[in-house]
């Protein structure tokens, strides 16, 4: 995102859950308040991405979806999934710190796969 508004809230978000470690009315509302940002700057997987995060949060009273993993590692030879020091899920106020911080830099590619991940996830979650 570019507006100078929106990364302040962007910041405040990051500064809110780093230091409460818990996703606070406050939080949603400044998500809420992000989204017309998102519109304005023509970034609709963003723009939806934030109406899920506070509707999830609205609904299930806490962030439950979990930082995206990297694909699995396979055995080349047995064609096992091998386990990974990195495999435990990450809900809550981590996993929408690290959204939030990969909406800041949503023009990044990279970025915005992890973004339509999470989004999928949260719309599978509703169902």
């Amino acid at each position: 995102m570019e507006n100078k508004k929106a990364i302040k809230l962007i910041d405040s978000i990051v500064k809110s859950l780093e230091s409460n470690q818990i996703i606070t009315d406050e939080v949603v509302e400044m998500v809420k308040e992000l989204r017309p940002f998102a519109v304005e700057e023509k970034l609709p997987v963003v723009a939806k991405t934030l109406r899920l995060v506070y509707e999830h949060i609205e609904e299930n009273e806490v962030f439950a979806i979990p930082i995206p993993q990297d694909e699995p590692l396979v055995d080349e030879e047995t064609g096992e999934e091998l386990e990974t020091e990195n495999s435990e899920i990450i809900t809550g106020s981590e996993s929408l710190l690290y959204l939030i911080n990969l909406i800041k830099k949503s023009e990044n590619p990279a970025n915005k796969a992890e973004i339509r991940e999470y989004n999928r996830k949260m719309e599978a979650f509703a169902d």
